[in-house]
């Protein structure tokens, strides 16, 4: 990606983390339809995220949407106006247009955000005590940690 993809941002360490997250997703993306392809086999579970790749899927964009959502409204920024997921049944078919979509949104709200707001600590709705940087740091991990995952389901086929 161009280094000026997303110029203007009042912390750069913040646009970083916003196009290593585009960059985690679509990563994500491109493994999850290489492992459905592949027909890869999720283990079994009582985790709902994991009762299909679809449902994989779904999760890891809607905890991008939700992620961003929140860290908006603990800033006390506009909403960024994320769509919801597309449903488990549709995602498969929508996922390029949503990613576009979700990921067009996410360059926007943070752009003249400084790095000390990002120090603030709230909790999170899991009720846990967790920084702003923490949770932009966590967006672009949990798209790498599900496609690790895929990638090791693949390769174990």
């Amino acid at each position: 990606m161009p280094v000026d993809a997303i110029p203007g941002y009042t912390w750069r360490g913040a646009r970083a983390l916003v196009l290593l997250h585009e960059e985690s997703l679509r990563a994500f993306l491109a493994a999850w339809r290489k492992s459905k392809a592949a027909g890869v086999k999720l283990p079994v579970t009582d985790n709902a995220a994991y009762a299909s790749m679809e449902t994989v899927l779904h999760h890891v964009l809607r905890a991008s949407r939700n992620m961003l959502t929140w860290i908006c409204e603990k800033l006390e920024l506009p909403d960024p106006g994320i769509d919801d997921a597309p449903d488990p049944s549709k995602i498969a078919a929508e996922a390029d247009r949503y990613v576009d979509h979700l990921l067009a949104r996410w360059r926007l709200p943070l752009a003249g955000v400084d790095a000390k707001r990002f120090e603030a600590v709230h909790k999170d709705r899991g009720g846990n005590d967790t920084s702003l940087l923490a949770r932009l740091e966590h967006a672009v991990l949990h798209p790498q940690r599900h496609r690790f995952q895929l990638e090791e389901l693949l390769e174990r086929r």
